[in-house]
């Protein structure tokens, strides 16, 4: 991963930010889908990893640059997949394209994101969805919305009753990270009314930003995956914090989100 680090300037407003930042990540969205449709062939790693990258360097043709533009001093997180803190300062966290591997295989569950952090804390977000045209922002004590329509979490208070979600972080994870993995769905397949699972986990996060799902959990993670979907689900008046009930920062090892009245359930459930 390459960062640098530079003074930020903050005279522009984050609301106008924001503004701006949808702009740019809408008009990488609209490269992305003209690349949409038809299922990528690959017959090796190699070949995989070529295509995947492919679809970033199209994004990021637009993004970096009309993102630079905008906070000429804030550094650059070069890994979507990288975690833990970054230093003090504003940073870009960028995925060009948020559940890549789903676009090559032509599945609509994709999506570009890009989140300004500053000082290791969210402070607005971008979510846009190209095949519905659904933008999702958020903005530190401005609350969340799509399309400038509020964003509520459900008002779930039974984990009986609940859709819940959860996501893979990475391909080729850590063979305890996917024994706990299966653990977790285990044990949520047993507590919950119905559990999900399917990458990416933004669109999860969006969708207990919306009310539509009560929860979302995962073990591991990247700042990229997870950043955006805390801040909306936040401002939307959920709960976020590591799957044992602590508050969850980037370094931690697992991520919970869900609506407050479930969200203790979902901790007991997680932790046994």
């Amino acid at each position: 991963m390459s960062e640098t680090l530079h003074t930020s300037d903050v005279s522009v407003s984050d609301a106008d930010l924001l503004d701006q930042v949808a702009a740019a990540v809408r008009e990488a969205g609209a490269a992305l889908r003209e690349r949409f449709g038809e299922v990528v062939r690959y017959r090796s790693r190699e070949e995989l990893m070529r295509a995947l990258a492919d679809n970033d360097d199209t994004a990021l043709g637009i993004l970096r640059p009309r993102l630079t533009s905008l906070r000429p001093e804030a550094g650059w997180v070069e890994d979507e997949l990288d975690g833990g803190a970054l230093p003090p300062g504003e940073w870009w966290v960028v995925d060009p394209a948020e559940g890549n591997v789903n676009h090559l295989h032509a599945l609509p569950e994709w999506a570009v994101t890009a989140t300004l952090v500053r000082d290791n804390q969210p402070v607005l977000t971008v979510v846009h969805l190209p095949l519905t045209g659904e933008t999702y922002t958020a903005r530190a004590g401005g609350g969340a919305h799509v399309d400038g329509r509020p964003l509520h979490v459900s008002k779930t208070a039974d984990l009986g009753l609940s859709l819940v979600a959860t996501s893979q972080a990475r391909p080729d994870e850590d063979e305890k990270v996917v024994r706990r993995v299966g653990s977790s769905i285990t044990a949520m397949l047993l507590d919950a009314l119905v559990v999900r699972t399917a990458v990416p986990a933004t669109l999860h996060l969006v969708n207990v930003a919306a009310g539509r799902i009560d929860a979302f959990w995962q073990s591991a993670g990247a700042r990229a995956d997870l950043l955006p979907g805390a801040l909306l689900v936040t401002e939307a008046g959920g709960r976020i914090s590591d799957t044992q009930g602590r508050p969850w920062t980037p370094q931690s090892t697992g991520f919970l989100a869900a609506a407050p009245g479930i969200h203790t359930e979902a901790v007991a459930t997680l932790s046994r």
